[in-house]
């Protein structure tokens, strides 16, 4: 019994792999689905007491006037209701322990699956499938999936009506067919206008955070009225469908509290009617009326948990789609050191919504221990090339080698530590300094130090308020633009990676800056790790052992060399 009262969280006992779907997820709870299943045969089984005590009640006590007979029932009766509501309690954290332990389950997978879906370009908004999970886990641990337990009692409780009086058994049956079918009517009806209303919600909160992440650009340029307005627009689309959605719900819920509070009046007229004819006794009038009760209340609840069930059930699907498409990436095998010779073989990059390949078939080497600069007029596809170098382009054919083993087979633990990459739109994280520059992981203030030094920023970080520790603010914006590019300049170094893939990253920089830059690539150079630049001013190609000009996706003519004395 403790092991199912159990409230502790312990690691799943079942590990998903990547060809799990949803479903068989939910399966590995069959456990916990069986004892709820369990519970809910107790506790509707003990539904019956407060109706056999009614009948024993009226029945016997009345007739006996025996206080003996009445104390020894009603303490009977108390320690079944007793058991009934352990059985409740019980069954209820079954249930809220199986929720909690399918969020444990599912919220990593759904973390790397939204992570790879934004990777490969996604436009949608990685909430929205964490709150499609909080809405199933509640679902899971509410009134309503407790209901699916207690309808296949409906027909005992029917049964037991029809012993009492055929006339009551039939009666029961056309008002738990009448429920039904305004549960079916229900779902007709209301099953798109919750679905519309509840994705209008989610566009509409994506609508809001994607343009707050640019509320200085749009207070600077005077944009937020017309953001407001389209803003406006997406609002009141999600409440108009809200409305429409909450009415239908709404009318078929009065409609079946209607129902259900009707047949309690009218399950008593019938059964006074059937006592004074002498067919049942006054205590089976009583007990017909809570049978009753007992037998359309599962029915009654689903009507009313209706919009639920329907979010629980799209929640289902949005999850079990996003699995499905981004399935779990078993970890690759290799992870050896990185020496950085480079082969392109076939490359072929492409984006979505674009007809024309971003890079048409690429091939070129590069030797480890090389400093190569990429140049090429904007739009040529230099930074998409960059990006395919350390694999975090998507959509590609071919291949990448790092040292002749295919990107995309590395063990991307082994190969992130290994690979410093400053891209063209510097991202910074929120928390210190420190924290960005180690890559949040571990503090090694030694490394820390050193990595900034070389970036040159060790004294300006030393003059902030915390030093170190200073927090940054959401995406850096406590720093100026040269601030972050050095700082992700000197993420990008930290650990003194193999290799090194900077997209313009002089874009920022002020002259101290750029001199902090060519002695990092100097240094780089001179300890044999291999160094890509995008690059468009002629000054840093003076360093470069091998120029790379990229026209129209296509590997072009190369350059000479510039033969610009080195300061």
């Amino acid at each position: 019994m403790k092991s199912l009262i159990d409230t502790s969280l312990p690691a799943a006992n079942h590990p998903l792999s990547s060809g799990d779907s949803l479903f068989s997820s939910l399966l590995t709870f069959k456990r916990e689905f069986f004892w709820v299943a369990v519970y809910s045969l107790i506790a509707n089984a003990l539904t019956l007491v407060p109706t056999l005590y009614m009948l024993q009640l009226y029945d016997r006590v009345m007739l006996s006037q025996s206080e003996t007979t009445l104390l020894a029932i009603t303490l009977i009766t108390a320690v079944m209701i007793a058991a009934m509501a352990f059985s409740e309690w019980i069954r209820s954290r079954l249930l809220v322990r199986a929720g909690v332990r399918l969020d444990e389950q599912l919220n990593s997978r759904i973390f790397l699956a939204q992570f790879q879906s934004q990777l490969e370009l996604s436009r949608s908004e990685p909430t929205n499938t964490f709150n499609a999970l909080t809405r199933l886990r509640q679902f899971l641990t509410g009134v309503g999936i407790i209901a699916f337990f207690d309808l296949p009692w409906t027909p005992i409780y029917l049964l037991v009506l029809f012993i009492m009086h055929p006339i009551l058994g039939w009666f029961g049956v056309a008002f738990s067919v009448l429920l039904f079918c305004i549960a079916l009517l229900n779902n007709w009806l209301t099953a798109n206008a919750v679905r519309s209303a509840t994705l209008a919600e989610n566009q509409t909160l994506s609508f809001m955070s994607r343009k707050l992440r640019h509320a200085e650009v749009i207070s600077a340029m005077g944009m937020l009225p017309n953001l407001k307005q389209r803003w406006l627009r997406h609002y009141h689309e999600y409440i108009a469908t809200q409305w429409h959605a909450q009415q239908r719900v709404g009318a078929f819920s009065a409609f079946s509290k209607f129902t259900q509070y009707a047949q309690q009046s009218i399950i008593l007229a019938l059964g006074a009617w059937l006592a004074i004819r002498g067919d049942i006794s006054a205590g089976a009038m009583i007990a017909a009326n809570i049978l009753m009760g007992n037998a359309l209340r599962p029915i009654g609840i689903l009507v009313s948990t209706w919009k639920e069930f329907v979010q629980a059930k799209q929640s289902f699907t949005e999850i079990s789609t996003l699995l499905d498409q981004y399935p779990e990436r078993r970890s690759r095998l290799h992870s050896d050191e990185v020496e950085g010779q480079i082969s392109i073989r076939e490359l072929t990059a492409r984006a979505p919504n674009r007809a024309q390949p971003v890079l048409d078939n690429i091939n070129i080497d590069f030797e480890s221990g090389k400093l190569i600069s990429i140049v090429g007029a904007s739009g040529a596809g230099k930074s998409t090339f960059a990006r395919c170098l350390i694999g975090i382009w998507p959509h590609i054919d071919g291949a990448v080698l790092i040292d002749s083993v295919d990107v995309r087979d590395w063990s991307r633990q082994s190969l992130g530590p290994q690979i410093g990459y400053l891209p063209q739109e510097v991202e910074l994280f929120d928390g210190t300094i420190a924290e960005n520059i180690c890559r949040f992981g571990e503090i090694d203030s030694d490394a820390i130090i050193e990595a900034a030094k070389r970036a040159d920023i060790h004294d300006m970080v030393l003059r902030l308020p915390k030093g170190y520790d200073t927090p940054i603010g959401l995406a850096g914006r406590m720093l100026s633009g040269g601030q972050r590019q050095r700082i992700a300049l000197a993420r990008a170094i930290y650990g003194w990676p193999k290799l090194v893939v900077l997209d313009e990253p002089n874009s920022n920089l002020d002259e101290a800056g750029e001199a902090a830059l060519i002695s990092v690539i100097r240094e780089l150079k001179s300890s044999g790790r291999t160094v890509f630049m995008v690059l468009h001013q002629p000054k840093f190609l003076a360093e470069a052992d091998q120029v790379v000009t990229i026209v129209d996706g296509r590997i072009g003519n190369i350059p000479p060399t510039p033969r610009i004395a080195a300061k």
